[in-house]
């Protein structure tokens, strides 16, 4: 492990810095944004309504006086008005005050009448300052101003009377610092509210965030664990957001890296043990070697020779095993069915002299590598071969369907014992018949990566002593069925192929120069 590995291990970040508290805290400042632009907003609306509603009350009020004093009609005498005194005392009678209101009757240069609710006006009265301001207004001739009292911030209009009979004044006084405090009031309760509500925001940011991020921190507690012997570990997966669309993401990624390392070092252990067995057979012989005894010489050259031979063709299966989990291993195009089934065929006569038959010819298209199928079926052909006599038959078939593509290549030999039928399917892998020439057992591992790489399977079907039918069934893709297919030849055996098709292998592989 390097220095770099060590440190990001060990390395942890300060619970501020992370991306947890990053997002707990954006949320709460916007949450805070909000709620305090909210405030603000109803903050000055309902002070301008509070404003224009003791304005529009103290107005109401002094219209109605002069109202009566204009157009009125004095209750007892049913005539106008006579005196000062009786025009604000009756005025006082008439008017029924809000509660934060006082009305006042002043004549004879002082406060003669109050009307108030609880008696707020006598309180009121008794403030000599707030007496003294009012003297002052009605000298000047009336007016409205907001003074201080012992009542707290008061909105007073004063309206001066002078007649033949007297002077005097209607007064309005409105208790504006009451009024304003209950509103102060509502605005205290609303603080306390968003800070209570943003504690809770805050608390719920942190746990959901926490829970959204948990698999992030599963993603780099795995990452941590992970090292170059073992991609095994996997990030469980709950939901289905961003979050779990990368955790899925990341675990395929280990999933690739997986595969890929495992196949490297599959690869370098298969190499590694069959390429031991010719390299310890060259080495052997030249050291028996007599350089002075020329038919020794010769006899050695030939052996050695066919030693390199079957080392290179292990060699180039080994890689091309090795390709097979690329994703440019095949390239699939639109391939006609029938035609592809006819080449295979008329290349598996040249190999070797067996009775070539075609079971059955489908008709139509299919989205596949037509050289890569064409290398498994001949590898099949060369197995075939390889476990039959001349007069033997070996055939070939494919049928199209709705749903899949079979292909296979049926014999006569000796068939594949049950218990080895998966097993020949595997790397350095070879049948226990051993009649046939001696293969590297790789043949069938490149059938079948052939067939995984299009998304399929191989598989063999055989009974003992009845021949064996190896099968290729890819996912039906692309083109459409234009025909049931045909039989060319047809034999005792043909039913069973069409119901299975599978077979045994133990052959070197047929290579197409692709690879």
């Amino acid at each position: 492990m390097t220095d770099a590995d060590t440190a990001a291990r060990g390395h942890r970040l300060p619970w501020w810095r992370s991306v947890r508290a990053r997002i707990t805290l954006a949320v709460v400042v916007f949450t805070s944004l909000a709620m305090s632009g909210a405030g603000l907003a109803a903050y000055l609306v309902e002070e301008r309504r509070t404003d224009r509603r003791i304005l529009n009350s103290v107005t109401d009020e002094l219209d109605e006086f002069k109202t009566l004093r204009t157009d009125g009609i004095d209750p007892e005498t049913r005539r106008p008005f006579g005196t000062v005194r009786r025009l604000t005392f009756v005025t006082l009678l008439r008017n029924a005050p809000d509660e934060r209101e006082v009305l006042i009757a002043w004549f004879n240069n002082r406060p003669q009448f109050q009307n108030s609710v609880d008696g707020v006006g006598e309180e009121l009265l008794a403030d000599d300052a707030f007496v003294d301001r009012v003297r002052g207004l009605i000298d000047d001739g009336g007016g409205t101003v907001e003074m201080e009292t012992v009542l707290g911030s008061t909105l007073t209009a004063v309206q001066p009377i002078e007649d033949d009979t007297g002077d005097g004044a209607f007064i309005v006084a409105y208790l504006t610092g009451q009024e304003r405090e209950e509103f102060f009031q509502t605005v205290r309760t609303y603080v306390a509210v968003c800070v209570i509500a943003l504690l809770a925001v805050t608390v719920g940011a942190w746990s959901v965030s926490g829970r959204l991020l948990s698999p992030v921190r599963q993603l780099r507690a795995t990452a941590q664990e992970i090292t170059d012997t073992d991609l095994s570990r996997r990030i469980p997966v709950e939901g289905d957001d961003d979050i779990s669309d990368l955790v899925r993401t990341v675990n395929a990624m280990l999933e690739r890296l997986d595969r890929a390392f495992a196949t490297q070092r599959t690869f370098l252990d298969d190499a590694g043990h069959e390429l031991r067995t010719p390299v310890t057979v060259l080495r052997g012989h030249l050291e028996l070697l007599d350089p002075y005894d020329a038919r020794d010489v010769t006899v050695t050259r030939e052996l050695l020779l066919d030693e390199i031979d079957r080392m290179s063709r292990m060699v180039d299966d080994l890689i091309l095993l090795a390709k097979a989990d690329r994703p440019d291993f095949v390239h699939p195009a639109p391939t006609d069915i029938g035609p592809l089934l006819d080449q295979v065929v008329d290349k598996a006569r040249a190999t070797a002299e067996r009775a070539w038959q075609v079971d059955e010819r489908a008709v139509g298209t299919q989205w596949l590598d037509g050289q890569r199928v064409t290398q498994a079926l001949l590898q099949l052909a060369s197995n075939a071969v390889r476990h039959t006599d001349h007069s033997d038959v070996v055939a070939l078939g494919s049928r199209l369907d709705d749903s899949f593509l079979r292909l296979w290549v049926r014999d006569g030999g000796p068939g594949v014992a049950e218990a080895e039928r998966e097993k020949i399917f595997e790397r350095f892998v070879q049948g226990e018949d051993q009649t046939a020439e001696e293969g590297s057992g790789l043949g069938l591992s490149i059938v079948r990566a052939i067939a995984e790489a299009h998304g399929g399977s191989a598989h063999v079907e055989s009974a003992a002593g009845q021949g064996a039918t190896f099968i290729l069934t890819l996912p039906r893709t692309g083109g459409h069925l234009t025909g049931e297919g045909q039989r060319s030849s047809i034999d005792a055996g043909h039913d069973h192929a069409r119901h299975g098709h599978a077979g045994h292998a133990r052959a070197g592989p047929v290579q197409d120069g692709r690879s």
